[in-house]
């Protein structure tokens, strides 16, 4: 890990596998990301893209998937080009999604820049883990 660590933390009264699902199901994921379309087949190495309109603008974020244990651990890469900085590698964030316990979820990025960088990026990630446990205790 790089950079000031943003983290976002949140138990969820449903099963493992329901969250699992949540945050690897299309639909779902077109939920937790502002509307953009998700695309991988969560397969480690493979690409992974997120397409949308952000304030009228049409943008596409990419990452690969790095590491997959089904209903315990998700990472992968992002890179925004929304963010103005060149399409490099130190310029990726890693996403590590957690599963622990009987829910427990937890969400880091890490590679910020400052910690305000990171703050911003936690509040974003404390929105979504919320949307994954409502989805999950919904379902």
């Amino acid at each position: 890990m790089t950079g000031y660590l943003a983290v976002a933390e949140i138990d969820i009264d449903a099963p493992a596998a329901r969250v699992w699902d949540v945050l690897t199901s299309p639909e779902q994921l077109k939920k937790l990301w502002f509307g953009a379309e998700v695309e991988t087949d969560w397969e480690v190495g493979s690409p992974i893209t997120w397409s949308g309109n952000w304030e009228g603008k049409p943008y596409q974020d990419k990452g690969k998937i790095l590491e997959v244990q089904p209903e315990r651990l998700l990472k992968l890469t992002h890179f925004s080009p929304l963010t103005g900085q060149d399409d490099v590698p130190e310029n990726y964030h890693t996403l590590t999604y957690t599963l622990t316990g009987n829910t427990h979820l937890k969400l880091e990025q890490d590679n910020n820049a400052t910690e305000e960088e990171a703050d911003h990026s936690q509040d974003m990630w404390e929105m979504l883990v919320a949307k994954v446990k409502e989805a999950a205790e919904t379902q």
